[in-house]
């Protein structure tokens, strides 16, 4: 999720779940897989706020099976939430999870690293974009202490997994008979996104590169975010797994309505600032292009924000 996360992390009685949504998980509850592809797994988050209401599974996370080893993509918003995605790999197979591929550093995508790394410090080889370090050691501390605070008060050991392998610009993983093509991005959603490609079913793991249903949430760069979504429209993909919302299989269309979001917002701050607004002004005359995201409430007026900082000095 974004940056507004850190301003709510001391704020979980505030974290109320979106009408309509499914009842809020326990902690013990088993994750729901849908295989979309062959041997390829997804546990598709609620569209709601990261918090303990909801044991923060929030993030769509999962894992694709190779002939030799299974990668998991994204471990899950709490350590129970990696815990069950552990168990759910377990359920479906019988092979050793070799990689665990973080999309980015929010706390809904990263804080169930810990499942998959024993005690004796065995385990996957965790893989993130060349930044994802800095970010987390940046993020890390403020979620894990939202972790003991809120989620398990009795439970101050949680810790941080950081990456092992990083990734430049692009990476090739073999899982045996099957390869997944990574991409690092340049700031776009964040300044560490990551995407996978699942060569074998032409399975995209965007990560939250994109949002369905979800409004889009601006915690990186608008323009850089624009340009990456331009170069993925051209990208030869059957199904894509966004970030948050379910997955789909009309591509490149999935990607518009996002897309036709930051637009707008891009266009409307450009003429806020032409027309002398201050930020004030901005946030509060500039509506969303359509009222169905679910979440503007908590991250429109912030998106505003972010853009008119970015844009403020824009050539």
């Amino acid at each position: 999720m974004g940056a507004a996360l850190l301003r709510r992390v001391g704020l979980a009685a505030a974290v109320l779940s979106i009408a309509g949504c499914a009842a809020s998980p326990s902690r013990e509850a088993a994750l729901a897989l849908q295989q979309i592809a062959p041997g390829v797994h997804v546990a598709t988050g609620l569209i709601e706020e990261w918090g303990p209401t909801n044991d923060g599974r929030v993030a769509n996370i999962g894992f694709v099976v190779g002939e030799r080893c299974v990668a998991v993509i994204d471990s899950g918003g709490s350590r129970s939430h990696g815990r069950a995605l552990a168990a759910a790999v377990r359920r479906t197979t019988d092979r050793p999870v070799c990689y665990l591929i973080n999309t980015h550093a929010h706390p809904d995508h990263v804080l169930g690293n810990e499942a998959f790394v024993p005690a004796e410090g065995a385990g996957p080889q965790i893989v993130g974009h060349r930044r994802l370090p800095a970010a987390l050691a940046v993020r890390g501390p403020h979620y894990l202490r939202a972790l003991q605070r809120d989620f398990d008060p009795a439970d101050g050991s949680a810790t941080l997994k950081p990456p092992t392998l990083t990734v430049d610009a692009s990476l090739t993983l073999d899982l045996g008979g099957r390869l997944l093509s990574l991409r690092a991005w340049p700031t776009a959603h964040t300044d560490a996104d990551l995407s996978v490609l699942d060569e074998a079913t032409g399975t995209l793991w965007l990560g939250d590169l994109l949002f369905t249903e979800h409004v889009p949430i601006v915690d990186g760069r608008l323009k850089g975010w624009l340009a990456v979504l331009d170069e993925l429209r051209g990208w030869p993909v059957r199904i894509v797994v966004p970030g948050h919302g379910p997955p789909g299989r009309d591509w490149p269309a999935a990607l518009e309505p996002q897309r036709r979001y930051l637009m707008q917002l891009q266009a409307d701050v450009k003429r806020a600032l032409q027309a002398g607004w201050t930020l004030g002004e901005a946030v509060e005359r500039i509506a969303p292009d359509r009222p169905d995201w679910k979440l503007l409430d908590h991250y429109h007026t912030r998106n505003v924000t972010a853009a008119y900082a970015e844009l403020e000095w824009d050539d």
